[in-house]
């Protein structure tokens, strides 16, 4: 009964992300040929809405799923390595028409293709683990 609050919030997610068109293929293409500016809007909002929450948590102390208290990390802002790590991100998500949301939103809306987007994912972010300590920063 402890996750049901997550499950509902998971749900509500795919709910919204499939409502406002967010994981179609059609509006990501859309987006990266500047031909409409409804994915823009989304993730604008999105964004205002990020930094909402992260002003909410950082002045009322949250908490997380363990009861231990949320606390953001500073970045290391070494702008290539953002660049370069966009850029791929960009790339797989113009080929495959989903970022991280909509790979499992779209595997649950009943497009099996995305278990293979999603596993390529996984493996890439597996590879990134045990790479990362090599690569320049």
């Amino acid at each position: 009964m402890k996750f049901v609050k997550y499950i509902v919030t998971g749900t509500l997610f795919g709910i919204v992300m499939t409502k406002s068109e967010a994981v179609s293929w059609y509006r990501i293409q859309e987006m990266f040929r500047f031909q409409s500016f409804h994915m823009y809007g989304i993730i604008g909002t999105a964004v205002v809405l990020g930094m909402l929450a992260v002003y909410l948590i950082k002045k009322t102390g949250a908490r997380d799923i363990s009861g231990d208290p949320i606390v953001f990390q500073d970045k290391d802002r070494s702008f290539p390595r953002y660049i370069i790590g966009g850029t791929i991100f960009g790339l797989g998500w113009a080929l495959t028409g989903a970022c991280p949301g909509p790979m499992f939103v779209n595997l649950g809306g009943g497009y099996p293709a995305m278990a293979v987007v999603i596993l390529g994912a996984l493996l890439g972010t597996y590879l990134y683990g045990i790479i990362k300590n090599r690569l320049p920063h």
